[in-house]
């Protein structure tokens, strides 16, 4: 009984730890984001995509994008798939398009809504997220993530091991009635004996995509392979070099015949479609000193990639060197769960870990010179720590701009005509978490821009 009770008091003891943490949070959330936008689900995804595409409503404040998500209910109800509309502000601070008062849009304390969890209102219109369709799925959804060259077509990766592929396009908002536990996908990829998490198509040859299983093996699906009247397709490949739990994979950018993936046997593994033998990578590693759970390639610079570990570091990786780490990053204190590179800041990724972190590293300052005071905040390469959730994240996604000016700043002397169509992209960041809430954040201009920031002659004192 004794121990039941110190467990008793150890969640206790947590859970106001957490609870203090988010309030602090709170308390600074008005000076670090310019934007944060808080819905909590029904129930907890564990997948976040943000999709290509993006709608300005005419005489609307506000920019409506598109988000891909899943439902984790655990057998309890029915699972599914859903796509959410977001609604941004075109303008920081509550400012009217019309509004000539002089009045910047700067952000402050005013634009915080701690109801809501909401920053970046804009008059009476609070930011919102709303789910927009609803697809039945058999069993909880692992992993969702769209056909790069058609956004239509999305793949989920379920617990039974197959990868189900949906045109969205011929499935209603919301099911018929009655059929609410019918689950349709439009192909069903086998070959896997088991779940898993990792799942990536192709951004070169389209079709091909990659599902990690806890099986231990790869599959390579190819969707050109679809005969009408068979909804099956077996794999084009399969891959078994990992002796453990493939926990993830990623392609190559440019390359279409190049991926990565990692296991919890601490293997990195890069692999080459056109080898014969399927057991054997091009070349591998022992990449971490516990299980790796998460790895992707640079979009930008064909040489790297980064694996996250059980052993709370992430590594940075150039494929023609793997025998030797380029740099360790340390700043979690838990798990790093996963990653993704910025699409528009080639030195920029994020990092979601089990800390209830997600953290946002820039690898060009590596190396800085830091003050004292700098430097018990954490290494130079941290740009900036998102400490909105209160539990593990589970997913995190860059909105998919690909415009912003290659380095570092791209928004810093937007025009005010930039601004009337909408805030630029390039720095959100969608993520959600096992405490159920879905987020849209951009940090502050202040954090990505730094000692780089445009100051206009007009505002200097």
């Amino acid at each position: 009984m004794m121990v039941d009770d110190d467990e008793e008091g150890l969640g206790e003891n947590h859970n106001k730890t957490v609870n203090e943490e988010y309030k602090i949070w709170k308390k600074n959330a008005p000076f670090l984001y310019d934007v944060i936008i808080t819905h909590a689900l029904d129930w907890p995804t564990l997948t976040i995509q943000w999709f290509p595409d993006k709608e300005s409503p005419a005489g609307k404040p506000y920019t409506l994008h598109r988000l891909l998500l899943g439902t984790h209910t655990s057998g309890v109800q029915q699972d599914y798939l859903q796509i959410a509309q977001v609604e941004i502000p075109k303008q920081l601070g509550g400012v009217d398009d019309d509004d000539d008062d002089g009045d910047d849009g700067a952000l402050g304390e005013e634009s915080y809504d701690e109801d809501r969890g909401e920053l970046g209102r804009y008059g009476s219109h609070p930011s919102r997220i709303q789910i927009i369709q609803k697809i039945p799925h058999r069993g909880e959804i692992n992993r969702a993530r769209y056909m790069p060259q058609n956004p239509d077509l999305i793949a989920t990766k379920s617990t039974s091991g197959s990868v189900f592929i949906f045109d969205r396009t011929k499935h209603p908002s919301q099911p018929d009635k009655g059929k609410e536990s019918v689950c349709k996908p439009d192909i069903e990829l086998v070959g896997q004996v088991k779940e898993g998490f990792g799942l990536d198509w192709s951004p070169v040859r389209t079709g091909h995509i990659l599902g990690a299983s806890e099986d231990m093996t790869i599959c390579q699906w190819d969707l050109n392979s679809y005969a009408k009247g068979n909804t099956t397709i077996e794999p084009l490949n399969v891959y078994t070099g990992h002796s453990s739990v493939v926990g993830d994979v990623s392609w190559h950018f440019s390359s279409d015949y190049t991926f990565a993936s990692v296991g919890d046997d601490r293997q990195l593994m890069i692999w080459d479609t056109r080898d014969h033998d399927r057991s054997k990578p091009k070349q591998n590693i022992e990449a971490h000193e516990k299980e790796i759970l998460t790895v992707a390639f640079s979009p930008s610079n064909d040489n790297l990639l980064i694996t996250g570990s059980s052993d709370n570091t992430i590594a940075l990786w150039d494929t023609r060197s793997l025998n030797h780490k380029l740099h360790s990053f340390h700043a979690h204190t838990d798990e790093v769960l996963q990653l993704a590179w910025s699409p528009s800041h080639e030195t920029i990724f994020a990092s979601a870990s089990a800390d209830r972190r997600i953290n946002v590293w820039d690898i060009s300052a590596i190396g800085l010179e830091q003050s004292p005071d700098d430097a018990e905040d954490g290494p130079p390469e941290l740009l900036f720590v998102h400490g909105g959730h209160t539990n593990r994240p589970s997913d995190l996604a860059w909105a998919p701009t690909g415009i912003g000016r290659k380095g570092a700043i791209s928004e810093g002397a937007a025009s005010s005509k930039t601004e009337k169509e909408g805030l630029g992209m390039d720095w959100f960041v969608a993520s959600c978490a096992e405490d159920n809430v879905v987020q849209v954040w951009r940090m502050g201009e202040s954090v990505w821009a730094g000692e780089r920031k445009v100051v206009e002659d007009d505002d200097l004192e």
